[in-house]
């Protein structure tokens, strides 16, 4: 019985170094599950054998042979589909605001060469809006540091009172 059990051994070993050797010619992917079902055994067969489990990994890992093109999968092809419609979606994206951009400018160019633009007097006016905004944001950055001091002095207060009325 244990003679049988080697012979059956040694037979599935030959299968899957035969399939294996043709694997390596053809121009498929080399996985252990399409080693297995090349070979008719179950991949736990090739997984229990660590010599037959390199030897996948390392033809697997192999570049192809010289004059060969490298077989491409499925799923690299499935990756590089996603990737370029990625791609494609963000070009597509800054196409339009790159339009917008220049049909904003070009409106501006013709509004302004029509001489119906914005007269000195609005750009002047313009500017002090500007102006005032920035001293508007300054004012009240200078209110919220008095707000924080006063919240701060109040907060010291009630805690010498505190004090105060506990010492008594």
């Amino acid at each position: 019985m244990i003679d049988g059990r080697r012979a059956d051994s040694a037979r599935r070993r030959e299968r899957v170094l035969k399939a294996l050797d043709v694997l390596l010619r053809s121009d498929e992917d080399i996985t252990v599950s399409g080693l297995a079902r090349a070979a008719r055994v179950d991949r736990t067969y090739i997984y229990r054998h660590r010599d037959l489990l390199e030897r996948v990994h390392a033809a697997a890992a192999a570049p192809p042979e010289e004059g060969r093109i490298a077989a491409v999968s499925r799923a690299s092809l499935r990756a590089d589909l996603t990737n370029a419609l990625e791609r494609n979606s963000r070009l597509t994206v800054r196409v339009r605001q790159l339009e917008k951009r220049l049909s904003e400018s070009l409106g501006e160019t013709a509004w302004k060469e029509s001489g119906l633009g914005a007269s000195a007097d609005i750009d002047q006016l313009q500017r002090r809006i500007t102006l005032l905004e920035q001293e508007l944001a300054d004012i009240r950055g200078q209110l919220d540091e008095r707000t924080e001091e006063l919240d701060a002095a109040r907060a010291a207060n009630r805690e010498l009172t505190r004090a105060l009325n506990q010492a008594r």
